[in-house]
């Protein structure tokens, strides 16, 4: 009984520790959208242990983990995760990356979100030689919205659309 006792223990123990870890590489594993005033949406993001801005997002309606990276075009998805996407290559491309030249494919994403703030029709791309689970989440989808780095917050705020 003892025995089972250390086991059941040492499991507890190893679950904490593997989702503490979790939490430092990802801290926004979970988003909240903040409501303001003027019927903004905003989402609060923590840097992680790494200094990257990494959270929970979904791309149509699937859950993804997305890396912000300003110096990105555009959005890059891993080739596996497209294919688990169902994402359909379009166009073969050349893009330059910090690694060099890469080919990649045109796709168009129905829909892209972190927490509440979400565009639709939205340009990506599907790059095979992109050596990471995380979808690379870079202008074509920020410069539609507000964002503001202070400190080890960023901040995303998006704002009504006119009319």
């Amino acid at each position: 009984m003892q025995a089972l006792a250390w086991v059941v223990f040492m499991a507890l123990v190893g679950a904490w520790i593997s989702g503490r870890l979790e939490r430092q590489y990802n801290p926004n594993q979970r988003v909240d959208t903040h409501y303001l005033d003027d019927g903004a949406r905003e989402v609060v993001l923590k840097r992680s242990r790494s200094g990257h801005y990494l959270t929970a997002g979904a791309i149509n309606g699937h859950p993804v983990v997305f890396m912000l990276d300003t110096g990105a075009t555009g959005i890059a998805v891993p080739q596996d995760l497209a294919r688990a996407l169902d994402l359909e290559p379009g166009r073969q491309l050349t893009t330059r990356t910090a690694n060099g030249l890469a080919t990649a494919y045109a796709t168009r994403l129905d829909r892209v979100s972190v927490g509440d703030i979400a565009l639709d029709n939205v340009p990506a791309t599907i790059t095979p030689g992109l050596a990471m689970e995380e979808v690379l989440l870079g202008m074509s989808f920020l410069k539609h919205i507000e964002f503001t780095q202070r400190g080890d917050t960023l901040i995303l705020r998006q704002y009504p659309e006119p009319g």
